[in-house]
């Protein structure tokens, strides 16, 4: 095309190879320079005596986000992936014994929930449809749209009340009253925790729907009740895996940004975004290389872009200072186990949930130390997929939620010990016999905060990029475009609209979208 610019990538995430995608789409000239040896940012893969460990994601939802961007390529996702869907998108082990499976079948998972209370069975259906309502009104401003204030969001909100959504996939049927009801409920003071009181009574339950505020590394005791629309669309679209690991993800982006003619440089670290009269106009290398570009597009923490990649003669000192002051997420801890043993009682997601959840949280956030009995997830994807450990064996990932890095944080001294607590803490449950557990393990590795902050340039190690705690949280994430210099452009979680595998593909379409507004 006549008209196709040069335009660089920082970063071969999933956010920056979604934006080189939908780049290329438009017919311009795209490279990307990523300074790990493979793609995939955070979604990461480690490979140990032939066992196969996905080291970020380990849940792909909204898989309708993937098709779109596939069929905007013109391609077919089931040409590049196979995405199996869940029964069981996670299993439940509380501290009092209990068991609890989340069934992908809603008149299952509604049994399962009666089995504690017919009221709580009941509530499903009334929090699926609160749900649909409160996506209806809140997804378009704050998932699909580029975020440019308070007054652009509330234009929104007032354009959905008057007409609605015509392009919504949900039958439309509703009336501006019903419209008004559900942006109410989205921009509600409430925090996540009060919200799933309003409609379980069961204290399990509560817990369950809680835990759904650290998909995005937050509290549910702080974050907004707009964030219940993240367990309404895991539940209405269900839990996938890709056969192969998670990583196929970004080998499929990988293929597809290839085949439409996307450069792609690996073990390529950028030094400077070159900033000329105001505008983003290229990068300096660490060799010494100079690139030029129309456009400049960071896949990599904001914070940490503004701190290091960015001149203190064209970084605003008070801009930096406020993004400074903006609460990073939570961290995690992370243990790679391989095992010479089965364990037939997992499913291929678990919890385990710890039996004082409001203390979670005040270590983490408040306290900001290791939790000292801390939810533990465990992933064990050869249920679903054999091929990701040997014959017999299992490959168990095991997360706990961690503070983000302070001057007190010292991993290297305390991740031994606290690698002992979190295998106690397994073996103190008694619905599943983990207690021979370090009998059984071959091979392991584990993963601090320290690490994704040395590996990834995460700001204060955080996973998410920032904390929703805030209630102001959804207008002050910084924006996919930079206010103070042009042809600047951010994706990836720590920008609008999030972390997580879709948002952070949804910030990828809107930052194209943005460049392409500006370079036509």
């Amino acid at each position: 095309m006549s008209d196709a610019k040069q335009i660089i990538v920082i970063g071969a995430g999933i956010g920056g190879l979604t934006t080189a995608i939908h780049l290329s789409v438009q017919g311009h000239h795209v490279r990307v320079l990523e300074r790990q040896s493979q793609v995939g940012g955070k979604l990461n893969q480690v490979t140990l005596d032939g066992f196969s460990f996905d080291t970020g994601p380990s849940l792909i939802t909204m898989p309708s986000v993937l098709r779109d961007l596939f069929q905007a390529a013109g391609r077919c996702l089931e040409d590049y992936l196979d995405l199996v869907p869940l029964d069981i998108t996670c299993r439940y082990f509380y501290s009092d014994g209990l068991i609890l499976n989340a069934w992908r079948d809603h008149a299952k998972l509604a049994a399962e929930f009666a089995r504690l209370s017919q009221h709580d069975g009941e509530a499903l259906w009334r929090f699926l449809r609160y749900g649909r309502t409160l996506f209806e009104a809140a997804a378009n401003p704050f998932l699909y749209s580029s975020l440019g204030g308070p007054f652009d969001v509330l234009h929104t909100f007032v354009g959905y009340v008057l007409r609605g959504h015509p392009s919504s996939p949900v039958d439309h049927t509703s009336t501006w009253l019903t419209r008004l009801r559900a942006v109410l409920a989205a921009l509600s003071p409430a925090t996540l925790d009060q919200c799933m009181r309003i409609f379980f009574k069961d204290e399990h339950l509560r817990q369950l729907f809680d835990r759904y505020a650290t998909y995005n590394g937050s509290s549910p005791y702080q974050v907004a009740a707009v964030y219940s629309i993240i367990p309404y669309v895991e539940m209405m679209e269900g839990g996938w895996y890709p056969r192969g690991g998670v990583y196929t993800l970004a080998c499929a982006l990988e293929r597809v940004a290839g085949e439409l003619g996307v450069y792609i440089e690996t073990n390529c670290n950028v030094r400077r975004i070159l900033v000329e009269r105001g505008r983003a106009s290229g990068v300096v290398l660490d060799d010494g290389r100079v690139l030029r570009s129309d456009a400049v597009v960071v896949n990599s923490d904001v914070v940490t872009t503004h701190r290091e990649l960015l001149s203190p003669a064209v970084s605003k000192k008070r801009y930096l200072r406020r993004l400074e002051r903006l609460e990073p997420s939570c961290s995690g801890f992370v243990l790679l186990l391989g095992t010479k043993k089965r364990y037939p009682q997992l499913a291929h997601h678990n919890i385990f949930f710890s039996g004082n959840y409001h203390a979670e949280f005040e270590d983490l956030f408040v306290y900001r130390r290791p939790l000292r009995n801390p939810t533990i997830y465990v992933c064990a994807t050869t249920r679903t997929d054999p091929s990701q450990a040997p014959v017999g064996c299992e490959n168990l990932f095991v997360l706990v939620n961690a503070p983000y890095l302070t001057t007190e944080s010292n991993w290297r001294r305390d991740a031994p010990a606290y690698r002992d607590h979190i295998l106690d803490l397994l073996a103190s449950y008694k619905q599943i016999d983990l207690t021979d557990l370090r009998k059984y393990i071959v091979c392991e590795a584990i993963l601090t905060p320290e690490d994704f902050k040395r590996l990834y340039g995460a700001n204060a190690g955080s996973i998410y990029g920032l904390s929703s705690n805030a209630r102001m949280a959804p207008f002050t994430h910084p924006g996919n475009r930079s206010k103070a210099i042009r042809s600047l452009y951010f994706v990836g979680g720590s920008t609008h609209p999030g972390g997580g595998v879709p948002l952070v593909m949804l910030s990828g379409k809107i930052a194209a979208g943005l460049v392409g507004e500006e370079l036509s």
